[in-house]
């Protein structure tokens, strides 16, 4: 960069305001990166017990709907299965969080209602479908904690290269521009005032001279 530039006090100048704006971005960026990787860590926890919540209620759906086929017949577990509705509709909002934007679901509430007769439908086949109800709500849990993990992490990738490029190469290569800068002007400076002795001295030699013979040309006078 410091062949493309300037070499002038006021290109000094404007590239010393670059390098504080640049640092001042890269120690920002720096804040916002920590402040999301503890997000994240504490969202992971949230994720683990998400994933071990539905692995739980995942193990005791089935079993209910083994039970359920053992003790009501296959053919009543599906029929109740067909009679069921489909509908599950939950209420997701976005957070804005540093600039992130993650999803905030919240599980809706199961109508314990049946929805079919439960005439000639057992026991253990209810008790299937109301577990398989929170099989449901597991997976809704896991999925938004897992998709704003994602976005989080997406995110510190993100912003740990633009601080990586900030403090990698932005500021060492605008650092590079003033120490040339800094250089040119230092030899300018010295080479100035060289010039500057030098022209002193001859003037200085020169007025000398002048009034050696101005008082040469006195006595000669008064020798007249």
């Amino acid at each position: 960069m410091a062949g493309q530039i300037s070499p002038t006090r006021s290109a000094m100048l404007a590239s010393k305001a670059s390098l504080k704006t640049a640092q001042s971005g890269a120690d920002l960026l720096k804040r916002k990166r920590d402040a999301l990787i503890g997000e994240f860590f504490a969202l992971v926890k949230d994720a683990l017990a998400a994933r071990e919540e539905l692995s739980g209620v995942s193990k005791g759906a089935y079993t209910s709907l083994f039970g359920a086929k053992a003790w009501d017949s296959p053919e009543a577990v599906e029929s109740l299965s067909l009679a069921g509705s489909g509908d599950y509709a939950i209420d997701m909002q976005i957070d804005n969080l540093y600039g992130v934007k993650v999803p905030r679901i919240e599980i809706p509430e199961r109508d314990t209602a049946t929805t079919f007769s439960p005439i000639n439908v057992g026991a253990r086949t209810i008790q299937a479908a109301t577990d398989f109800g929170g099989v449901m709500d597991g997976i809704v849990k896991v999925a938004a904690t897992e998709t704003k993990l994602r976005r989080i992490g997406e995110e510190i990738k993100k912003t740990s290269r633009r601080v990586n490029a900030l403090e990698q190469v932005l500021i060492p290569g605008i650092q590079d521009d003033i120490r040339f800068i800094r250089s040119v002007l230092d030899q300018r400076e010295r080479e100035a005032s060289f010039t500057l002795k030098k022209i002193k001295a001859k003037l200085e030699a020169d007025a000398k001279r002048e009034k050696e013979n101005m008082q040469a040309g006195h006595h000669g006078s008064a020798a007249d």
